[in-house]
């Protein structure tokens, strides 16, 4: 077993749980443990980062055991964390994965489960199932439909814009940022401009050029493209929310003739002959089987010359619509691929890739300073949203940044071309060129 300091046991409910959950982890638990009878137990170190306020968390676990049980208790504030969240995630997931790899594994012996019936009943949380928390997804209808698509996208985008404005930097860029300091000066608001700066040279942009920008979310891309390259954007998104705010914000940033912002679905576009097309982490929604005709309308969309660049989060096939967790309450229907499908299908779709740059490591960084402006605004994150709501998004994030840093998702930039019909790509050979800034671009 892997060694965790302890600290004594009461003789309370948290010795009995720490207990049940050493069991179904097959390890010590390597955090402590605080039960709502006030008993302590678990490992040592400062505080206690994890209390268990009520017995409905063990129903919530019961009646659904695993992650999604432990979400639920979480969102409801049935578990709360005096401690770091993220720490604590952290240290859970380093010590199963340690006695993984030992190959220790938890009993599941009918006797066992007998055995942890018994604890729960005397514990007093045997009862009817708990009520889903109100933040849960509830779609139905066929999987990647329109109406589907358009309700999947509601469910997190239309949230708040207040709310996604009080996380993110000015630019409102809700997707990995490019980190290219280490000062303390250097913040998510330049490391975002950098990101959009690395896609509008990688594209090429110039003056007078026509960028589809597929997946707009709230127009970072869309109108800094505008304003600093001097482009046409047709944005497009299925969030009524977005669709406002872009239209408001290109008034503001007086760039309204560069931009067209549409409610509608990608599947739907009839544009063609576009000098380039960008989809920054939209392609996670598209669907797993529909992903062939995502990629056949890039080629489609694209003029002979024209360049693509897709950012988009990765996974291995395990779990890959992120687990369920995030299925539920973050991110319904979502399907991520390893990256070698997806340059696969983007491949066999007429396109040429050119270039593909991990972005895995900025990603925990730029989650974190989510994180911050989370929990530095939380009081104003709650009158947004709701507590039950501010909850999912802490939770999302401490699990999200982790995610990324343990290598288990990862997220890259891909860069393609649709050649010429004698399969002129049109564009230099050399990453270096690529990346200098264009005439006229800051």
């Amino acid at each position: 077993m892997v060694a965790v300091p302890r600290i004594r046991r009461s003789g309370g409910a948290a010795g009995r749980l720490v207990a049940l959950v050493e069991g179904f982890l097959g390890c010590p638990l390597p955090i402590g443990l605080r039960a709502w009878d006030g008993s302590v137990s678990g490992a040592s170190g400062p505080g206690v980062p994890i209390a268990v306020v009520s017995r409905r968390a063990l129903r919530q676990l019961l009646w659904r055991p695993g992650e999604l049980g432990l979400a639920r208790a979480y969102v409801a504030g049935d578990i709360d964390v005096d401690g770091d969240l993220a720490d604590g995630l952290r240290r859970i997931w380093n010590t199963v994965r340690t006695v993984r790899a030992a190959g220790i594994h938890p009993s599941r012996s009918p006797r066992d489960l007998l055995g942890a019936a018994a604890t729960v009943a005397r514990l007093g949380a045997i009862g009817p199932r708990p009520r889903r928390p109100a933040s849960e997804s509830r779609l139905d209808g066929r999987l990647h439909s329109h109406r589907r698509d358009r309700a999947a996208i509601a469910h997190h985008y239309d949230l708040s814009n207040a709310f996604y404005q009080l996380i993110l930097d000015p630019q409102m860029a809700y997707s990995c940022a490019f980190w290219t300091r280490t000062d303390p000066g250097y913040t998510l608001e330049d490391a975002q401009r950098d990101k959009l700066d690395l896609i509008c040279r990688k594209l090429g942009l110039q003056p007078g050029h026509r960028l589809l920008d597929v997946g707009c979310g709230w127009g970072s891309l869309t109108l800094h493209a505008a304003q600093h390259y001097g482009v046409t954007v047709t944005g497009v998104t299925l969030s009524t929310e977005q669709q406002h705010y872009v239209e408001q914000r290109a008034k503001e940033l007086g760039v309204e003739h560069l931009v067209d912002v549409r409610l509608q679905h990608y599947a739907d576009l009839e544009a063609t002959d576009v000098h380039a097309m960008a989809s920054v982490e939209m392609g996670e929604h598209v669907g797993d089987a529909e992903y062939v005709e995502f990629a056949a309308s890039i080629e489609h969309w694209l003029r002979p010359g024209g360049r693509a660049l897709i950012q988009q989060m990765s996974r291995a096939n395990v779990r890959p619509g992120g687990g369920p967790f995030i299925e539920t309450y973050v991110a319904p229907d979502m399907h991520m691929k390893p990256l070698p499908q997806t340059l696969g299908l983007l491949a066999g779709a007429g396109l040429e890739i050119r270039d593909v740059q991990v972005m895995r490591e900025h990603y925990p960084r730029t989650v974190a300073a989510w994180a911050r402006a989370l929990e530095d605004q939380w009081d104003q994150a709650v009158a947004l949203i709701g507590e039950e709501q501010a909850r999912v998004w802490r939770l999302y994030l401490a699990g999200g940044a982790l995610a990324f840093e343990q290598n288990r998702m990862g997220v890259d930039q891909i860069l393609l071309v649709k050649p010429t019909g004698c399969g002129d790509a049109q564009m230099p050979a050399s990453p270096v060129e690529w990346l200098s800034p264009p005439g006229g671009a800051p």
